[in-house]
């Protein structure tokens, strides 16, 4: 059975992944570099390393069944589930290991809803989900830590230090919203029992802080164009190894 959908036609590469075809082809060249088209015992794959990345990248972007997805590159469904399970965690992004001292880094979590009952809870916006601690760079908006999913009735300043995400940035300056009290973050300054307003300057700072920390917000907006992360039908860690390596996505897309 012949394919629609193939890497070796660029016009499909930008819809179906959510990168250009030049940073489809440094993807591809990383993941070459790291292993990720070893022969291994076993029958061989039926798809190229290129058509194996088209295939994840779009299952993440589209969240199609995977009797659609399979149907469109041209494999069974059983060999798509097996590509994903295989190469999804090979695309995630890895962790920041060291950070200058003059780094600014900013953290907030985002929910997914996740059908897999055993990692997610019901949250604030009614449905099973998990809750995700995404931690970017400040200046470049490059996503640099993602944390451990978390059942999504946690609280973020319980998840930024259960997640992992806490030690994977050491003492590293952080910008968080106010639900991070007590975690020894940056947050906004609050007014005191008795105040009724705060001092012109700590409002000009709150101003000042909210500007910077929006550049997270605008991160979780690009990341939820690949559509997985508005409903996550995968077990297990497959929610965490689409939302790491949708960020390695992400970083791309931004460095060209």
């Amino acid at each position: 059975m012949t394919g629609v959908i193939t890497a070796s036609e660029p016009s499909w590469i930008a819809p179906f992944s959510g990168l250009s075809p030049r940073c489809f082809g440094k993807l591809v060249t990383a993941l070459r570099s790291e292993g990720a088209d070893a022969v291994g015992r076993g029958r061989p794959w039926s798809l190229s390393l290129e058509d194996r990345v088209l295939l994840v990248a779009a299952y993440w972007r589209t969240n199609l069944t995977m009797r659609q997805l399979a149907l469109l590159f041209g494999i069974s469904k059983s060999a798509a589930d097996r590509i994903i399970d295989h190469l999804g965690p090979l695309m995630s992004l890895q962790p920041r290991r060291r950070f200058s001292k003059d780094t600014v880094l900013i953290v907030d979590g985002t929910l997914v809803p996740t059908r897999d009952h055993e990692v997610a809870e019901q949250s604030k916006n009614y449905r099973y989900s998990t809750n995700h601690q995404v931690v970017i760079d400040a200046d470049s908006r490059l996503v640099v830590v993602v944390g451990r999913p978390l059942p999504g009735n946690r609280n973020d300043c319980k998840a930024w230090q259960l997640s992992g995400a806490k030690d994977a940035v050491g003492r590293t300056t952080v910008i968080a919203d106010g639900g991070y009290r007590g975690t020894g973050l940056v947050i906004p300054h609050r007014r005191e029992r008795g105040q009724t307003e705060l001092p012109a300057w700590k409002e000009e700072h709150n101003a000042s802080h909210r500007k910077v920390r929006a550049r997270v917000e605008h991160v979780f907006a690009r990341m939820k164009g690949w559509k997985i992360l508005r409903d996550c039908r995968l077990k297990g860690d497959g929610v965490h190894h689409a939302m790491r390596g949708i960020a390695r996505l992400h970083n791309l897309v931004l460095t060209g």
